[in-house]
């Protein structure tokens, strides 16, 4: 079994010690790194020196240019992607997608924002393209995302929802909701 650790942080330049999440050593080597994302990512698979056991990290580059959200009630708060992830942890709890897809949302999603703006987003732009990645992969999770997300006022919107959310068939893998 490998351990997929995620995490943001800096190191001094030509450190690239990190911490077994197995035997808590400080002494690794790397095996292979790759970029992704534009080059804003960078995969490290790892072997600790002291246990021989393997894990992986993902280290986010530090960004200059801060992206700030316009929350619908017009305040600004800094963007950041551990909301996107727990937001999409909660419409998946219980449903049958793993963490790692979940991070491929989040990455998809980031993706599309980063292409698209610089400065500012609209909360309601992620919210959307949430929805859009969710609806291909499982209903149930897109439906409990929009059902928060929408903040349906009454019953006859989330049904009209979940017709229309089943009714077009997106991914023909996708059980249906009613046998």
């Amino acid at each position: 079994m490998s351990m997929i650790l995620y995490w943001e942080y800096s190191l001094p330049a030509g450190d690239s010690t990190v911490r077994c999440p197995y035997c808590k050593e400080d002494r690794d080597k790397v095996i292979d790194s790759r970029s992704s994302d534009g080059g804003r990512v960078i995969r490290r698979r790892r072997e600790c020196l002291a246990c021989q056991r393997r894990f992986t990290t993902y280290e986010r580059i530090g960004e200059n240019v801060k992206l700030n959200v316009i929350k619908k009630d017009g305040t600004r708060v800094p963007y950041d992607r551990y909301k996107v992830i727990s937001g999409l942890q909660k419409a998946c709890y219980k449903r049958a997608i793993s963490a790692e897809r979940i991070q491929e949302i989040a990455d998809k999603i980031e993706e599309d924002i980063f292409r698209s703006f610089d400065k500012e987003v609209a909360s309601g732009y992620i919210g959307e393209r949430a929805m859009r990645h969710l609806r291909r992969i499982d209903k149930v999770a897109y439906i409990r995302f929009a059902s928060v997300y929408r903040e349906f006022t009454d019953a006859d919107a989330l049904l009209d929802e979940v017709s229309q959310a089943f009714s077009e068939s997106d991914n023909p893998e996708q059980p249906g909701l009613f046998l």
